[in-house]
């Protein structure tokens, strides 16, 4: 199991926000850093901790990110408003991947012939589908639009597999809970665990050391994490150097 580092940034500062709640009208913040997205990402290239990424949370993030890409040239993955025409402009800046989620899953559903375009913009090595979801009558949803709108696709083993194909790893945000810091969604980090066999990378819910050893464990070593809200460097009350050097992670 791997740390994967983050770095949100929206209306072009970090910040720590509570899943699902953002909107055009702003959102909950659990912190704004006085810092910019490159001194994390200095930090993270220091303490050699590749395949972080970087998300613009709307507009007016792209300075932030491409300064992020200067100070860590492959060692950061870019997500937010990616589509064909602009993907190539983050990878020839520095990002070892980029993240896609509205632009496969417009309108409620997947939309093949964008993930096609996508993986014939980039290549399959070099693309992450965001898998983010949220639950809903006994299933996880794929989630869009800030984590707003529901999608019709399911996170499941038959769905997994069908897109791994097509991108180089995953990334999925429990929505529900992400910056609550009220504990990780152990049956979702199971599900992964189960589902994949390309890298996959959980974020949402961690609220202390222990949460590590859950994911872990119930993700059978193989489930890389993030964490945002709940880390020092980010307000939170779990020490970044510490968390660094625990024995579950490989810093690689």
């Amino acid at each position: 199991m791997r740390f994967r580092p983050c770095i949100d940034l929206h209306n072009g500062k970090v910040k720590q926000i509570v899943g699902g709640s953002l909107d055009d009208s702003g959102a909950v913040e659990n912190f704004i850093s006085d810092k910019g997205a490159a001194y994390y990402a200095e930090m993270y290239k220091h303490d050699n901790l590749p395949g972080g990424h970087v998300i613009m949370l709307g507009p007016g993030n792209e300075d932030e990110t491409f300064s992020a890409l200067k100070a860590y040239p492959g060692g950061l993955q870019v997500g937010g408003g990616i589509n064909p025409g602009n993907a190539m402009e983050y990878i020839d800046a520095g990002a070892s991947h980029v993240i896609v989620t509205s632009y496969v899953f417009a309108h409620g559903k997947i939309n093949m012939d964008n993930l096609k375009a996508m993986k014939s913009a980039v290549g399959r090595e070099r693309l992450v589908l965001d898998l983010s979801c949220r639950f809903k009558d006994d299933v996880y949803y794929v989630v869009t639009d800030r984590w707003q709108k529901f999608t019709e696709y399911g996170v499941n083993r038959s769905n997994i597999a069908a897109l791994e194909e097509y991108c180089d790893e995953f990334l999925v945000h429990a929505a529900d809970v992400e910056g609550l810091k009220q504990g990780i969604d152990e049956r979702l980090v199971t599900v992964l665990a189960e589902s994949c066999s390309i890298p996959v990378t959980y974020a949402g819910g961690v609220k202390d050391l222990s949460d590590v050893t859950k994911v872990y464990e119930k993700g059978l070593s193989r489930i890389d994490l993030t964490i945002g809200s709940a880390l020092d460097i980010f307000g939170g009350s779990i020490s970044y150097k510490e968390l660094i050097q625990m024995k579950e992670l490989v810093i690689k």
